[in-house]
């Protein structure tokens, strides 16, 4: 594996996995909704890369919820497994906070280490003066401070994934097109996403699953090549947890599968058989 296509992958799914449920309107993306999450929800992810046709497990994903009187704050860590760790080790750290008044994001931070790349990012988000500041590079004593201006709500890499999650089940159409905005490595990214229906699907250890599936646009580069595509299947029950996410890379294939969850908010409705 090359240095940056674990952390892509993770990338990847944390602005990505819920885009469906977008109406497409930047002027929504920081209006409120019931949450479909709550205070404890903890939800893990085993990350697979595909060499030469064989599916070697390389690490694990792990989302977090925690709440206050007036934020919510999400915490996501990726790492690779001991056996892994000499190949390609992994340590991915993320942090973002939101008011519970309107889920506008406040803080981000990202902090990883991946072989021997490392990169440290942190933004804070003025949302009255539609700017946000950004400190990025190396590590905490090597940043660049960028500030970006922005026309609408913006969101980052880890509260925008919460926050789809929120958004009511009839702003779903298939056919879709729906456009993505978010902040990172100095930039604002719009991506384009396709709904694409819903089905049963068979998951490794979920059995035939009820699913939203989705494909959105990847940023090419290094790591995807230009008109790549990711394929991401969403649990189709009120708590609208990714299940499944796969995507090529420039050189193998990498796969994410939903292992476990602890106190999710709703019962999870899948459908085995």
């Amino acid at each position: 594996m090359y240095p940056g296509h674990l952390e892509s992958m993770y990338r990847y799914i944390y602005i990505l996995v819920l885009v469906l449920l977008s109406q497409g309107r930047m002027a929504a993306q920081c209006e409120d909704y019931p949450v479909a999450f709550r205070n404890g929800e903890k939800v893990t992810y085993k990350v697979y890369y595909n060499w030469k046709f064989i599916w070697i497990p390389a690490g694990e994903v792990v989302f977090e919820v925690f709440e206050n009187d007036s934020m919510y704050e999400f915490r996501s860590t990726g790492y690779s497994y001991p056996a892994y760790d000499s190949f390609f080790k992994v340590r991915d750290n993320y942090y973002s906070q939101v008011t519970k008044a309107d889920f506008s994001p406040v803080t981000f931070r990202r902090d990883i280490l991946e072989g021997h790349y490392e990169r440290f990012d942190s933004i804070s988000f003025d949302h009255d003066n539609k700017i946000l500041t950004e400190y990025f590079g190396l590590s905490r004593d090597r940043c660049r401070k960028v500030q970006l201006a922005f026309e609408e709500c913006v969101h980052d890499m880890l509260s925008i994934v919460y926050y789809f999650r929120n958004l009511p089940d009839d702003m779903m159409q298939e056919g879709r097109i729906l456009p993505v905005h978010v902040a990172f490595d100095m930039e604002l990214f719009h991506l384009d996403v396709a709904f694409k229906g819903s089905a049963k699907k068979k998951i490794k250890g979920l059995g035939q699953t009820m699913v939203w599936h989705i494909q959105p646009e990847l940023v090419s580069g290094y790591v995807f090549t230009e008109g790549s595509l990711m394929d991401i299947w969403v649990s189709a029950d009120k708590n609208k947890l990714p299940l499944l996410v796969e995507s090529p890379l420039r050189v193998g294939k990498i796969r994410a599968i939903l292992k476990n969850h602890l106190n999710l908010k709703h019962a999870a409705e899948y459908i085995n058989e």
